[in-house]
């Protein structure tokens, strides 16, 4: 992504943990059609999928999360692979990582230079 001041390998992934899906206590946003999709994907019916996974944030809705230790984790990380067990139907926000608007700001960088191991800033590529 050219305005983003870093490139991603998504391959660091598979070594990473889940950092992105866990830590502090956040919003995992999600459209009505990407909480139908997860249902789905789930073979769960879209009013019990809600009522035992989803929470309303304003006008928004929210994935939950699990408490992990003293950190947060999304309910769809799986914490014995330390992976997504939704990854083919996960939300845009998750998608979209480490791409998100805050991260076009320099000063949020370091913080997101610590937390995942594919991103690389542009002018330590090769």
């Amino acid at each position: 992504m050219k305005d983003f001041a870093f490139d991603f390998d998504s391959k660091a992934c598979a070594d990473c943990g889940g950092k992105c899906c866990t830590g502090e206590s956040g919003y995992i946003f999600a459209s009505i059609k990407e909480l139908e999709e997860i249902a789905d994907f789930l073979k769960i019916p879209f009013e019990d999928f809600l009522l035992r996974y989803v929470k309303k944030v304003g006008y928004r809705f929210s994935l939950i999360e699990q408490k992990m230790g003293t950190e947060y984790a999304c309910i769809f990380f799986d914490t014995q692979n330390k992976n997504c067990s939704i990854y083919d139907v996960r939300p845009k926000q998750c998608r979209d990582f480490p791409f998100w608007k805050a991260y076009l700001d320099p000063q949020n960088l370091p913080q997101l230079f610590k937390e995942c191991k594919g991103v690389k800033r542009r002018d330590d590529l090769e």
